[in-house]
């Protein structure tokens, strides 16, 4: 691949000589929206489309949006001072890499564990563990890219209460979310 996400193919192989396979690009006309085909697919240049739990997601790679049967991976931000309060994953696992910001995770059972990642570090999360996540910072957001084993995102996620340990009824994912 060159610098620009072409495919390089070998001098001469396109008709204009370049080399170079030309890929259409629809940044401008609709970003977020998966584009690609023949098994490779990207998204360009997403914007901010989605809240749940006080953070704030670019669009990113699902089953919604691609053929993905097991992965969904987008970028979280949570706000100053925000809080995704508790929650727990069921039967998948999450991967994060956190690029910007200060982030505190409570754990286990009735959140009695903390530890503080700061930017470069990786997070992984186990299938089941009640977690509730802070950002440190009353004035930088957190921002991290996040992997999960699941390709429908939030609809495996359940609600916690850390005063009594228990699973919280559903709570349906929020819309919009700038």
């Amino acid at each position: 691949m060159n610098g620009g996400g072409r495919v390089n193919r070998g001098a001469g192989s396109q008709p204009d000589g370049s080399g170079t396979a030309k890929t259409p690009d629809i940044r401008q006309e609709t970003p977020g929206t998966p584009d690609g085909h023949d098994g490779i697919h990207t998204i360009r240049a997403s914007g901010i489309h989605r809240g749940w739990n006080g953070i704030h997601y670019k669009t990113g790679l699902s089953a919604k949006n691609v053929h993905a049967r097991e992965l969904s991976m987008n970028v979280a931000r949570i706000p100053p001072g925000g809080v995704a309060f508790a929650h727990i994953h069921i039967d998948f696992e999450v991967m994060l890499y956190i690029l910007e910001g200060t982030v505190r995770h409570d754990f286990g059972p009735n959140l009695r564990h903390s530890i503080v990642n700061h930017a470069g570090d990786f997070i992984f999360i186990e299938p089941g563990v009640p977690h509730e996540v802070l950002n440190e910072s009353d004035t930088e957001h957190v921002v991290a890219v996040v992997a999960r084993s699941d390709a429908s995102e939030w609809e495996n996620i359940v609600d916690y209460d850390r005063e009594t340990g228990k699973v919280i009824p559903k709570r349906e994912a929020s819309g919009g979310g700038a």
